[in-house]
């Protein structure tokens, strides 16, 4: 199944608002999205969303035979998976475009720079190491799919223990957790990948893009580098030249920013231990039971805009409506403090909207005072269907001089 492709009006509303250093979701250019870590009860299982974007990792050992060019290392293998379920064009059990640039770039990043010790991984030299795992299936794809997948594959691998071996006349024998304490994977540094994408012809460059930015930019750079920033690892793709001081400005704020997640990586590592420790409970059914780990906000919508206003309603000739701080009021005696709060009516010929302050009050509204928008922000945290029945709201006044407007 192919992928919808987006027109020529998405394309260029998105252009244009990444122009005015604004877009769809209300963040701006050179801002990330939030990073959420939760770690499973086996050892390195965990769920990284990205905003919107979730990547499960697990990894999981075995004892093999070395490569004959490397008899004293063990073998580190990275597996990405996308299906159905991140989006309604992947197919289970075909590798894409995509998949094979999240695979080498993920090679690339952590095996190497050698950020793993594989050589730790080795039990009889020629004869057996530890052959490691990481599989990574994407739960949802909402754009920077490599940035989600490099913090949960530093998140897995640092979160895992193999288990204790021992060698008794050249046999190997594995111990379990009850017999010895597992051990904890010997790690050089913590890398991460950070990626922007190019607009206007390498003029603008935005952070943590989503599938809607990815689709539309000219070019898109993925910087691999660890917490001391040191570059592991750089891919450029696109059709349009990226400036060298837009480049060097790119790598600067993706140090800063890398630096910035590996230290919440340790957070999460440090809490999950003392959890294990202090005998709570941990793993995914915790995380539900204390509500860290929550479905998508399918009733949300993704538009967010930011300082908006109408400009046609500041005419003299309407005295009974009245501006503060950019939002618009059909009463002057309302406070900027006042939240406009939606509800249904009690029955057809009831056109009253409720509205509650900060300090708790509530009072109802009827005639030409109902008609009461904030311009400035637009909310969306409401469902789509009380939007709606707001907006029908408003347009069915009975005041006469009736306003429309479209958002």
């Amino acid at each position: 199944m192919k992928e919808a492709p987006l027109s020529s009006c998405e394309k260029n509303f998105v252009i244009q608002a990444i122009k005015q250093n604004q877009r769809l979701d209300g963040r701006n250019n050179d801002e990330f999205r939030s990073l959420k870590i939760n770690y499973g009860s086996d050892w390195g299982s965990v769920i990284v969303a990205l905003g919107e974007t979730k990547v499960l990792a697990q990894v999981s050992s075995e004892l093999g035979e070395p490569k004959a060019t490397r008899p004293n290392e063990g073998i580190l293998h990275i597996n990405v998976e996308l299906g159905p379920m991140a989006a309604s064009h992947f197919e289970a059990g075909r590798n894409c475009e995509l998949t094979v640039q999240l695979n080498r770039t993920l090679e690339r990043t952590f095996k190497d720079s050698r950020a793993i010790d594989l050589e730790s991984l080795c039990v009889i030299s020629e004869e057996r190491v530890w052959m490691l795992r990481v599989d990574l299936n994407v739960l949802n794809h909402e754009g920077n799919l490599i940035d989600c997948c490099s913090v949960a594959t530093l998140c897995a691998l640092a979160h895992f223990r193999r288990p204790d071996v021992s060698v008794i006349e050249d046999e190997i024998q594995i111990h379990t957790s009850a017999e010895k304490e597992p051990l904890k994977m010997v790690m050089h540094h913590y890398p991460v990948c950070v990626s922007y994408v190019i607009f206007d012809d390498g003029r603008i460059a935005v952070a943590d893009p989503t599938v809607a930015e990815e689709r539309t930019s000219d070019t898109e750079m993925i910087f691999g580098i660890n917490s001391f920033g040191e570059l592991c690892c750089l891919n450029l793709g696109g059709s349009s030249l990226t400036s060298p001081t837009l480049l060097l400005q790119c790598s600067k704020k993706a140090a800063k920013h890398a630096k910035s997640v590996v230290d919440l990586v340790k957070k999460s590592l440090e809490n999950d231990s003392e959890a294990r420790e202090a005998g709570k409970k941990v793993g995914f059914t915790g995380c539900l039971h204390h509500n860290t780990l929550t479905s998508l906000g399918e009733d949300r919508l993704v538009l967010k805009l930011r300082n908006f206003t109408f400009n046609d309603v500041t005419e003299d000739d309407e005295p009974n409506k009245k501006i503060v701080q950019g939002k618009l009021y059909s009463n002057p005696q309302y406070k900027p403090d006042t939240k406009w709060i939606p509800e249904a009516p009690s029955d057809a010929s009831d056109n009253s909207v409720t509205m509650e302050s900060d300090t708790g009050g509530s009072e109802n509204l009827e005639g030409t005072e109902k008609e009461f928008l904030e311009c400035s922000d637009i909310q969306t945290n409401f469902p789509i269907s009380k939007q709606r029945h707001a907006m029908k709201q408003i347009t069915n006044s009975d005041s006469e001089e009736e306003e429309k407007i479209i958002l």
